[in-house]
């Protein structure tokens, strides 16, 4: 196809994912929606501006889930955007808390009996 029959560009057409993410082969590390990210550098003039913006955004850690949702980027992208930050040492992902054990029962009920006595 010539460019004579292409469509010409128009302000505000979709970038398609594939060229924010570096095309096929690009990898992910494994992130889920509650991983923190942080930034360990400030953005370079010459960095794309989805990852630049991750940099800014971040100078406070924010969860994979909301930079996902502050770019409006597929969660997907998001992560191969953030595995090559990673890789970079330009953010930090920082692994969720795991969830505390839930008490047993008998504890809860002697809490409760407790209580009531007071």
């Amino acid at each position: 196809m010539t460019s004579e029959h292409q469509a010409p560009w128009e302000e505000g057409t979709p970038v398609p994912l594939y060229v924010v993410t570096g095309g096929p082969g690009s990898s992910a590390e494994g992130f889920n929606l509650v991983t923190l990210i942080a930034s360990r550098s400030e953005p370079d003039p010459a960095m794309q501006p989805e990852q630049a913006a991750i940099l800014t955004m971040c100078a406070y850690p924010l969860s994979v889930a909301e930079v996902s949702a502050y770019l409006s980027l597929p969660f997907s992208v998001v992560t191969v955007l953030l595995s090559k930050l990673v890789e970079d040492e330009r953010v930090e992902a920082i692994a969720p808390v795991p969830v505390a054990a839930f008490p047993e029962r008998g504890l809860l009920e002697a809490v409760i009996h407790g209580l009531r006595k007071l």
